[in-house]
């Protein structure tokens, strides 16, 4: 559990400054499900320079409620919470101050967003709130007013938590918090959980990622994984102590988060699934007579496949569909073995390439359409899929045929600008697995979005 906060102060020599404004979003890692928003009266003159940067002065305050009479507030709100501010040595420095001279120790764990910032986006060209927000394309209204500028905090945070492919910072929540909070009963575990699509994580007592998965239906597949009498299940519930979740709405975010973070974290329950996801491959070759020949086989690592398959089979479904999509000859594509002309050919389906009687560059035009379509080699294309909510868009961007990473938006400015959309993405290998997942998922999903970027 996070408390998202930002003060606004008055200015003045250190630790003698006091709360003008605070703003509060109790953040479960996905929602805010309480805030705490208040003028505060602190009984002390704003410095010049801070009430022309807020724009809040003495006689806003006059009769806004003074520290002391917010101060319980405060404490339930961010109880149990990591505080999370935008410069958190600052407002934690703050607030700490302000309990001190009501005699009370105010102590929480802080989590610092200008530091989380440096390094999971790194490179940028500053890292103020202002400067971030705008190049990352998040909307910030009311700028160092508290509210404006925590409610910008919460939406970065957010992008963070995506971004951490490791998930240093939800590990680190789990070792916080105090062991009593973390429940042993698994039913209590599931209860917690949504029925959405998105990637899973069970952690151990120390907070270690044991197992990671996907689901369309995160409650459902957990609740298998705590009800199996497998073996791994058993060891599995054995050792749960707690399961977060990241929501994708998109399926295809989710297989490539899960592969993505099993290759990154290494759970001890998840050594099967490092190893390749995919057996066979879509292979293209010139036979003597100039035809270009298309074969489903074994995926070999050592030629550059079309497309990949999780099985034969399904390699073969794919090529019948193509064949007669394209109108492409049986014998060519390796589905009917024959000395003289396919079986398709004696049905007038075939124009003949099967016994030279097409000519080859007809057939060939043909056989690089479906190529063309089907493999994203030297392609700059941007895949638009569903978001995690309803005005929410998940992105993934190919360069040069080369998968880059995905992010979410919800503003089409943020994919129409080539810096913003950059900083957007969460950088992903580009490796086969990833290539297969993507692959696979164009093919069987119609409805998604495919914009091909200008060079």
């Amino acid at each position: 559990m996070y408390a998202i906060l930002d003060i606004e102060t008055t200015g003045g020599k250190y630790n003698e400054e006091g709360i003008t404004e605070i703003a509060i979003y109790r953040f479960d890692g996905h929602k805010t499900i309480d805030q705490f928003i208040s003028l505060v009266n602190p009984e002390r003159e704003i410095q010049p320079f801070v009430v022309n940067l807020t724009g809040i002065n003495s006689n806003m305050l006059k009769n806004a409620p003074k520290f002391y009479e917010v101060a319980k507030r405060i404490v339930e709100i961010t109880e149990d919470c990591i505080i999370v501010a935008h410069n958190a040595d600052f407002d934690y420095r703050i607030l700490k101050t302000e309990f001190k001279r009501l005699g009370f120790n105010f102590k929480r764990k802080t989590l610092c967003t200008v530091e989380l910032s440096k390094q999971l986006i790194p490179d940028m060209e500053s890292y103020s709130l202002g400067k971030l927000t705008r190049a990352l394309g998040i909307p910030v209204s009311d700028r160092h007013r508290a509210n404006g500028d925590a409610q910008a905090t919460v939406k970065l945070f957010k992008m963070l938590l995506n971004k951490d492919l490791e998930k240093t910072i939800i590990k680190n929540a789990i070792k916080i918090e105090k062991k009593s909070n973390l429940s042993t009963n698994l039913k209590d575990i599931i209860e917690e959980l949504p029925t959405d699509t998105g990637v899973y994580y069970i952690h151990n007592a120390n907070g270690d990622i044991i197992y990671i998965g996907k689901s369309r239906n995160i409650k459902k597949r957990i609740t298998q994984h705590f009800t199996n009498k497998s073996s791994k299940s058993k060891k599995i519930q054995a050792l749960v102590s707690a399961v977060t979740y990241e929501k994708t709405g998109s399926e295809l975010a989710a297989l490539l988060k899960e592969s993505e973070e099993i290759k990154k974290n290494k759970p001890i329950f998840n050594r099967a699934l490092r190893r390749t996801i995919f057996t066979h491959a879509l292979y293209s070759f010139k036979d003597e007579n100039g035809y270009l020949n298309l074969k489903i086989d074994k995926a070999n690592g050592r030629e550059l496949p079309i497309t990949t398959f999780g099985t034969r089979s399904s390699g073969k479904h794919f090529m019948f569909k193509a064949t007669q999509d394209y109108n492409l000859c049986q014998k060519l594509t390796g589905l009917y073995v024959s000395s003289t002309s396919c079986f398709e050919y004696n049905v007038k389906e075939c124009y003949g390439a099967c016994i030279n009687e097409e000519l080859p560059e007809d057939y060939n035009k043909r056989v690089s359409a479906l190529i063309e379509k089907h493999s994203y080699e030297n392609k700059n294309m941007l895949i638009i899929d569903k978001g995690r909510d309803l005005d929410e868009k998940s992105v993934y961007l190919i360069e040069n045929g080369i998968f880059k990473g995905m992010g979410f938006f919800d503003l089409n400015h943020q994919i129409n600008n080539k810096e913003v959309l950059q900083s957007l993405i969460t950088p992903m290998e580009n490796n086969k697995d990833n290539q297969h997942i993507i692959q696979s998922y164009i093919r069987k999903n119609k409805r998604i979005k495919i914009i091909q970027l200008k060079d």
